[in-house]
């Protein structure tokens, strides 16, 4: 065994010995009201962004638009996209929580900042794509937003494996979101 396979080992056996603590070995992180108040917060903050910049009937310029764009078949209808981000953002909203109750560290420090850059994105994504019509920019964005929730899942599972668990529908939802984006851009150009 060379020393790149016992660094694998140990940090295999840091893992599981990580994700074998009991709820009794909780966190010191920030407290539960505050951190529920952060990621409601958050979670509100990006709800009202994305009604703002929605193709909702609200917004009769931006359904226009949207309406106008050529689109793929494998467009699913408007309700589920609501439903598919307001699902990933209470996943990601718990994940954020559960960073927030564990001990401050360097990680869990980097995860949670990679948690509030991608809870910005998405909500950047939604005023780029709708309010700013940057079809292609948005494509460009959503592939860059693939790498920061990958980051976002690596960093929180070597501090909280639910945490980082939470991310998984992110990434793949942003997988399908970021072909799609693509595919509009190319037939829109």
């Amino acid at each position: 065994m060379d020393l790149r396979d016992r660094h694998l080992t140990s940090q295999s056996v840091n893992i599981i010995m990580n994700t074998a603590k009991t709820k009794t070995e909780t966190s010191s992180g920030v407290s539960p009201g505050l951190a529920l108040s952060l990621v409601a917060a958050v979670f509100v903050a990006n709800g009202v962004v994305g009604q703002k910049f929605s193709p909702a009937p609200t917004n009769p310029k931006i359904r226009r638009w949207y309406k106008r764009l050529e689109k793929p078949a494998f467009t699913p209808p408007g309700p589920v996209f609501a439903l598919a981000w307001t699902a990933i953002e209470l996943g990601l909203s718990y994940g954020g929580y559960r960073l927030l109750r564990r001990r401050p560290s360097p990680q869990r420090n980097v995860a949670l900042a990679l948690w509030g850059l991608n809870m910005a994105m998405i909500g950047g994504w939604s005023a780029l794509f709708f309010g700013g019509k940057a079809v292609g920019a948005s494509a460009l964005a959503s592939t860059a937003m693939i790498g920061t929730a990958t980051g976002l899942a690596a960093t929180a599972a070597k501090v909280d494996r639910t945490a980082a668990l939470t991310t998984v529908p992110f990434v793949a939802w942003l997988c399908f979101a970021t072909a799609l984006a693509e595919e509009v851009w190319r037939r829109n150009d």
